[in-house]
C-alpha cells in the first residue's frame, strides 16, 4: 500500500514515539483514516511496550500535520520522506532513520561525499582553528562537511567549509523554521545562501528540548562517511556522535589538535579505544587510500563514488584487511573499471 504524507508527517509529530516506533507505526498506519481509528489500547501491542493513553491524540496530530503540510507549499520550507527518491541515501541505510526531513536548501545528493566534524561548544583556540581548517580543506578536495550549527567546534566547521567555497549542511534540534543557538543565525543564512543545507527532523514550531540532541547527532553521524571529533571533554555530546557513528558503521576518527588538557579528555578517550588521529583532510582522504593531491580532480571525490560501507563491513569483519586496506583495495578496483558502486552495492565485473 502507498504511504501516505499528511499520516507520515502526523505521526512524525507524536512526542513520545522513538524513531524506530515512528516506522512501525507507519507500517501499520498508512492512511489518515486508520491512524485517526487506531487507540491507545492497540498501541502496546504495535509498540512493545507500555504508553500512557492520555498522550495519545492522533486527530489532534493530524490536524497539526495538516497545518505543516499548508507551510510546506510557501516553498520556503521542504521535507522529504523515508521513501521518497531524494531522501538521503546513507540516512535510510541507519537503524533508526527519520520518518520526515525537513529542510531548506539542498539535500545531499548520491554523488557528494560527506564528512561529520563535530566537537565541544567550549574548544579552545586550537581546537576552533583545528576545526575550521579541517573543513576548509575537506570543501578544497570537494568533500563536503556536516555538523550541528552549534557554538564552537560545528560553528568553526561550517565557516571553514564556507570560506572555501564547499557544501555544508547543519543539522538542528529543533523546528527547522529557526537557527538554535541564535548565534547561529548569521551562519545558517550563509549555509542557504552558498548552496548548502539546513535540516531536521522535527517539525517546524518544535523548541530546542534537551533530549532532542542525542537523536540529532545520529543524523549528523548518518549523513556521513566519516566522522571526525575534533575536540570533546568528558560528557560532551559529541562523544554521543561518535557512538552512532560506530553503531552506524562510519568511519569514526580524531583530531591531533584535540587531544590535550581537559578540553580534550573525551577525545583521548576515543584515542585510547583505537580511534586513529588526523591532522587534516589529507589523512582522512588517505585512510580512503584516495592521493589528496589530485583534489577535485580526483574523479571518485568529483562524483561521489565512495566505497559501499556494508562492502567495507563485510571485508573487515573477515579480518584479513584493516580498514585503510578495504578502502585501498576498493578504490583501485574502481579505478580499473573492476567493480562499480551503485546505490550504496558495490556491483563487481
Amino acid at each position: 500500500m502507498a504511504l501516505d504524507e499528511l499520516t507520515a508527517l502526523a505521526i512524525n509529530r507524536v512526542p513520545f514515539l522513538k524513531p524506530r516506533e515512528k516506522l512501525l507505526l507507519l507500517e501499520v498506519c498508512a492512511t489518515p483514516e486508520r491512524l485517526a481509528g487506531l487507540s491507545a489500547s492497540a498501541l502496546p501491542a504495535i509498540l512493545g511496550r507500555a504508553v500512557r493513553s492520555n498522550n495519545w491524540d492522533p486527530a489532534a496530530e493530524l490536524r497539526r500535520a495538516e497545518t505543516d503540510r499548508k507551510l510546506l507549499t510557501s516553498g520556503a520550507i521542504r521535507c522529504t520522506f523515508i521513501w521518497s527518491l531524494d531522501f538521503p541515501r546513507l540516512l535510510r541505510e541507519i537503524y533508526d532513520p527519520p520518518v520526515v526531513l525537513y529542510y531548506r536548501g539542498s539535500l545531499p545528493t548520491p554523488q557528494e561525499v560527506w564528512v561529520a566534524v563535530v566537537g565541544t561548544r567550549h574548544p579552545t583556540g586550537s581546537g576552533r582553528g583545528a576545526a575550521f581548517a579541517l573543513a576548509f580543506e575537506l570543501a578544497g578536495l570537494g568533500v563536503g562537511t556536516v555538523s550541528g550549527l552549534a557554538r564552537g567546534i560545528d560553528a568553526e566547521a561550517h565557516r571553514g567549509s564556507l570560506a572555501e567555497g564547499g557544501r555544508t549542511v547543519g543539522v538542528l534540534g529543533n523546528g527547522i523554521d529557526r537557527v538554535f543557538p541564535a548565534s547561529s543565525a548569521p551562519i545558517g543564512r550563509r549555509i542557504l545562501e552558498s548552496g548548502g543545507c539546513i535540516l531536521s527532523e522535527y517539525p517546524p514550531g518544535e523548541p530546542p528540548r534537551p533530549y532532542h540532541f542525542p537523536g540529532r547527532n545520529r543524523i549528523i553521524s548518518g549523513l556521513a562517511c566519516t566522522v571526525v571529533v575534533v575536540q570533546a571533554p568528558e560528557g560532551s555530546g559529541a562523544l554521543i556522535t561518535a557512538e552512532y557513528a560506530l553503531e552506524q558503521g562510519r568511519e569514526l576518527v580524531v583530531h591531533a589538535e584535540g587531544l590535550e588538557g581537559p578540553a580534550g579528555a573525551g577525545t583521548r578517550s576515543l584515542a585510547e579505544q583505537g580511534a586513529e588521529s588526523v591532522r587534516g583532510a589529507a589523512d582522512i582522504l588517505a585512510g580512503w587510500g584516495v592521493n589528496p593531491l589530485q583534489r577535485r580532480e580526483n574523479p571518485l571525490l568529483r562524483h561521489g563514488r565512495m566505497p559501499a560501507l556494508a562492502a567495507r563491513q563485510a571485508a573487515l569483519a573477515s579480518g584479513r584487511w584493516s580498514a585503510a586496506e578495504v578502502l585501498a583495495r576498493q578504490l583501485e578496483s574502481e579505478l580499473a573499471h573492476e567493480l562499480a558502486v551503485h546505490n550504496g552495492e558495490v556491483l563487481y565485473g
